[in-house]
């Protein structure tokens, strides 16, 4: 079984040939009739890293199957172009979308990607120009390792020409478009909001205090924006998020943000109020509430047995997180923030509203 193209490299006269149909879950079921019986599956590359591999390998029993794999097309492109491999992002974007890569936007990184298709060259470029970064130098490479293979070098805002499948492109950025930092805080217009968003050096100080950790799941309730939840899944590949958010368009608008950011496959929305849009979700690793704070919701956020961190600005909230402090212990810290501003023709500080922020950990 495999690709037709794989299928087409083999001599005439091989046993029974079956192309992998799309989408790529009807070939599985097609594998499953054909279970106890010798079959070779073909793919190309090593079929660990982005490929196929894993998929199979989780789906049978490992005395059901043995890998040959073959040097990946990551590790081609580097030894063409001379990268350390190690110190290259590498990604697959063949099934997916370009802004996965974002995070990674920055001038002197290099990026290797898989690609769907020769089109999708067009659309990488296009994406990296819109991004800021048109000055980046782009290396495409089309059946790579192979004896048709070529490549073809230039830079994002100028390359142009028609690609084949199979494709990659290695990606040396440059340019001056923004870049997300590697510090928790990004800027306010990282994330598109109504003006319900919790500012950057408070969501700086509300992300320490949630310490995200690998694989972690995060209940953003009262999402606003969705800025913690988004930070939360940019902090780290592996973490997730689900936010909690009761208006329809500040539901449309985080997942708007999400895709923006590439992190969608990552962050869920649910639109409901808390504490009864609770009920049904992924257990979480931590909890936010940075909107719609009432004595039901905080009960239930308590109940999970997990880290609690919650941000008050009103009056009627301080009052329930003072109590909850008294009751539970952990940490009440109030958050009092001024800007320099004009003051006549001189300056003078314009104070924030103070935000408390109580946080608590079972």
């Amino acid at each position: 079984m495999g690709p037709p193209r794989h299928l087409g490299l083999i001599p005439d006269g091989a046993p029974q040939q079956i192309a992998w149909p799309v989408p790529f879950a009807d070939g599985l079921k097609m594998l499953d009739d054909l279970r106890g019986q010798r079959v070779v599956v073909l793919a190309s590359g090593d079929p660990f890293w982005f490929g196929a591999g894993s998929v199979i390998a989780r789906r049978y029993a490992a005395s059901e199957w043995v890998a040959h794999p073959g040097p990946s097309c990551f590790a081609l492109a580097a030894a063409q172009l001379g990268w350390a491999l190690e110190n290259t992002i590498c990604l697959g974007l063949h099934a997916a979308r370009m802004p996965q890569m974002l995070r990674h936007l920055a001038p002197k990184t290099r990026l290797i990607v898989t690609l769907r298709d020769g089109v999708a060259v067009t659309d990488l470029t296009d994406y990296l120009h819109a991004c800021g970064f048109g000055g980046s130098a782009v290396t495409v490479f089309e059946h790579l390792g192979g004896p048709a293979q070529r490549m073809t070098s230039g830079r994002a805002d100028t390359l142009s020409g028609g690609f084949d499948h199979p494709v990659c492109a290695a990606i040396d950025v440059a340019g001056d478009g923004p870049a997300l930092t590697t510090a928790t805080g990004q800027a306010d217009g990282t994330f598109a909001s109504d003006g319900q968003i919790t500012k950057r050096p408070v969501r700086a100080i509300t992300l320490s205090t949630l310490a995200p950790k690998p694989h972690e799941h995060l209940w953003d309730i009262g999402g606003g924006s969705g800025s913690i939840a988004l930070e939360w899944v940019l902090s780290h590949p592996t973490t997730r998020a689900t936010c909690i958010e009761h208006r329809t368009d500040r539901a449309a608008r985080i997942r708007q943000n999400s895709i923006d950011l590439g992190v969608e496959h990552r962050l869920t929305v649910i639109e409901g109020a808390a504490p009864d849009a609770l009920g049904d979700l992924d257990t979480p690793d931590a909890i936010f509430i940075g909107g719609g704070l009432g004595q039901a919701t905080l009960n239930a956020a308590i109940a999970q047995g997990v880290r609690v961190v919650v941000n008050a600005v009103t009056l009627e909230g301080e009052a329930i997180l003072s109590a909850a402090h008294a009751t539970h212990g952990g940490d009440l810290l109030r958050i009092a923030l001024s800007n320099a501003t004009p003051l006549g023709p001189k300056r003078g500080w314009s104070s924030a509203y103070p935000v408390v922020q109580w946080s608590f950990v079972p």
